[in-house]
């Protein structure tokens, strides 16, 4: 019997990337000095079918009027057409800039929009998640991203893979709670290179990650300024969250012990969230440090814990449990993919693993037969592009030059 997670399976429109063509950038307005903020990005604070997040770091007072006009593509000729909402503002923390923060709500799902920064700035795009998944979903994810050159270059090659969102789970910029100039460099980075197809942006979807902190684990929410300055609304009272896309799609976001315990609390809304989720098609589990890790050590040494004790002891089997057919994992600085695992060994109803964190860091991994739960393993550069059809699920590891460094398929994974 074939396994649900088969390496190398050869769907034509599901197993390859996109046309490398370079991204377009966003249409500008030439009659006016426009407004054009460098930090511009977008994400959700919830419902992504039917809201949009626009959010830029700023000064007070660099351009006179900071509400958002946005309108449907189809629409945006008509002037009556243009619907306007006033931005927020918070510090952002350590610096005298502010956060500019507006949510667009009532849109229509899977419809194109333009929106731009009061009324003479440049035009900028986006498209909202379809209410029902009839056509393909694909995103892009990734986690320890960095400020590099190679990041940059995976910013770039997801760009060119046309995704409706980006993952980054944890570690965007290594800004470790007081790298003022290293959070603003990674947001900036983001702002230039995560353009799709006819300057669509490409909102971002975080979790938190060790880099995120002061301290790296155990801290308090205060000890990540940047990250809840930009993500709070996502992340509103806890340092976890879901985020569901109509009936089709569940993001589980999940913190590795940076802000929150593993166990406790979370295991106990993890358990709740996964089990209201139990019957739908796609729940994915995004969390930063490995379960089955590829770098560190899996067991501890001299009264250390080892790497991914805690969530094997506490979350590995609510996602076995409760039918989660795919985890993204990071961390580790490589690329992996695990076994189909049940128990921590192989299984053809078992839970995929996928990682291990290499957007712009990197590690050489262990060596392949000290791994026995790992199918696949690689020291390179690189992003995971997913796709979602029906109800299976493709995934590819991509380097930074757009190599197909993997490819692999899971599809629902049968109770008991």
């Amino acid at each position: 019997m074939a396994s649900d997670q088969e390496a190398g399976s050869k769907k034509a429109d599901a197993t390859k990337p996109a046309e490398t063509t370079k991204p377009v950038e966003p249409k500008k307005v030439t009659d006016n000095p426009a407004f054009q903020p460098s930090t511009l990005f977008l994400t959700w604070q919830r419902d992504p079918t039917t809201t949009m997040t626009v959010q830029w770091i700023g000064v007070s007072g660099e351009t006179a009027d900071t509400t958002i006009q946005c309108a449907k593509l189809s629409e945006a000729a008509e002037s009556t057409a243009w619907q306007t909402q006033k931005s927020d503002t918070k510090p952002y923390p350590l610096t005298d800039f502010k956060v500019f923060r507006a949510e667009l709500t009532e849109l229509t799902p899977g419809t194109d929009y333009q929106f731009r920064i009061g009324k003479s700035s440049p035009t900028y795009r986006f498209r909202t998640m379809p209410a029902k998944a009839t056509d393909t979903i694909h995103f892009i994810s990734g986690g320890d991203c960095g400020i590099n050159s190679h990041a940059i270059a995976n910013n770039i090659q997801a760009a060119r893979q046309d995704p409706m969102f980006a993952v980054v789970g944890g570690d965007l910029g290594y800004d470790d709670g007081k790298k003022v100039d290293v959070s603003l460099a990674f947001i900036r980075n983001y702002s230039q290179h995560m353009i799709g197809r006819n300057g669509r942006l490409i909102p971002l979807i975080p979790c938190i990650g060790n880099h995120e902190v002061d301290g790296g684990y155990g801290k308090p929410r205060e000890k990540a300024p940047f990250f809840y300055a930009l993500f709070d609304g996502l992340f509103r009272e806890t340092s976890h969250t879901t985020l569901d896309f109509g009936d089709y799609l569940s993001l589980v976001l999940l913190d590795t012990g940076h802000n929150t315990a593993i166990g406790g609390a979370q295991t106990d809304w993890l358990e709740k969230m996964l089990a209201e989720r139990r019957d739908h098609p796609h729940v994915i589990a995004v969390n930063h440090v490995p379960a089955y890790p590829s770098y560190r050590p899996m067991t501890g040494l001299l009264g250390k814990g080892g790497t991914g004790e805690e969530n094997r002891k506490h979350w590995v089997p609510l996602f076995e449990k409760h039918r989660v057919p795919v985890v993204l994992e990071h961390h580790d600085h490589t690329f992996k993919r695990s076994k189909p695992l049940l128990g921590g060994l192989a299984h053809d109803n078992g839970v995929l693993y996928l990682g291990d964190g290499s957007w712009g860091k990197l590690r050489a991994p262990q060596k392949p037969e000290s791994l026995p739960h790992l199918a696949a393993l690689n020291g390179d550069y690189h992003l995971s592009l997913h796709r979602i059809q029906g109800q299976e699920r493709f995934h590819l590891a991509l380097d930074e030059n757009g190599r197909v460094m993997d490819v692999c398929r899971s599809a629902q994974r049968t109770i008991g």
